[in-house]
């Protein structure tokens, strides 16, 4: 064996280690604490969301570039967010999956660089982006530049808006810049039980308010979907979720130049559904809760 294919097989075992480490991505045990806490990781979610064998990841193995505070011990192949385009239902679409077990999906610079990078090419391309929201929020020990990093992804939010859709599926405790995008979008599924999404938690109002509250009371799934209209539907788990918005999808044409698909339809047109008649009141002064018929937060 030459020296040219030594060196070559040198770089590919080192391509399948890093390959390995990319797909592991916090560890083993942070895996396991995902999955005590009743959430998938970021590529389990991604598989669950797009037709099986049609995901290609994009910057699997950039690192962040950060030597403060000890970072430079702390680096993991892509970061903590996993991002790419697969297929729902045969149509492209572009996805961006934080990873908790990763930093607990800090946004720090090259994190906000990579979810940018599949803005624009959505944009380009005029296909939907769809983002798999699990982040404690921006990366103190970056300072400036993970926020910095949020001001990038909110005006690309604004450049997309009417354009492709934009769906944001809220996973995790999210917190901060982490919930600002998200609001931005076109619509928000949240997670009984395991998402949240609130400017900041609990611990710091009651240290500045002297407040105490819950998670689930200050920025759950109930709150948000029943209360607050910032988010428009819920579900009991992960997967329930990611087969809802693959649902939803199946509704939206790919941009604003194009028509929604077109699906057969099996119900019988002259079937007749009594409910409409309660749903408003002869009385045009009586008030009703429209929650009890439309079904609270899909």
């Amino acid at each position: 064996m030459g020296l040219q294919e030594t060196g070559s097989q040198e770089n590919l075992e080192k391509l399948r280690e890093l390959d390995g480490q990319a797909e592991q991505g916090g560890g083993d045990k942070r895996i396991e604490k995902q999955h005590e806490t009743g959430k998938l990781t970021a590529r389990e979610r991604i598989a669950l969301l797009t037709d099986p064998g049609t995901f290609y990841e994009i910057d699997k193995f950039v690192t962040h570039r950060n030597t403060d505070f000890g970072m430079e011990k702390q680096k993991f192949p892509g970061d903590s967010v996993v991002t790419g385009h697969g297929k729902i239902d045969g149509r492209k679409v572009f996805v961006y999956a934080q990873d908790f077990t990763v930093l607990g999906g800090s946004l720090g610079a090259v994190v906000a660089q990579k979810i940018c990078k599949v803005m624009d090419m959505a944009m380009k391309a005029g296909v939907p982006l769809i983002g798999l929201n699990d982040s404690g929020g921006a990366r103190i020990q970056e300072g400036v530049e993970s926020l910095a990093g949020y001001a990038d992804i909110f005006l690309r939010n604004t450049l997309a808006s009417g354009v492709v859709p934009q769906i944001s599926v809220i996973m995790g405790p999210c917190a901060g810049g982490a919930v600002y995008s998200p609001a931005l979008t076109d619509f928000i599924f949240m997670v009984d039980h395991t998402s949240y999404m609130f400017i900041t938690g609990p611990e710091v109002i009651e240290t500045v308010t002297r407040e105490k509250v819950t998670k689930e009371d200050l920025g759950g799934s109930i709150v948000h979907n029943a209360t607050s209209g910032v988010a428009h539907f819920r579900a009991p788990d992960d997967q329930t979720c990611l087969a809802n918005v693959r649902q939803l999808m199946s509704f939206f044409p790919s941009n604003n130049m194009e028509d929604p698909p077109v699906a057969e339809c099996h119900d019988d047109r002259n079937r007749v559904e009594m409910k409409l008649d309660e749903i408003v009141p002869v009385d045009p002064s009586q008030p009703y809760d429209q929650g009890d018929h439309l079904g609270r937060g899909g």
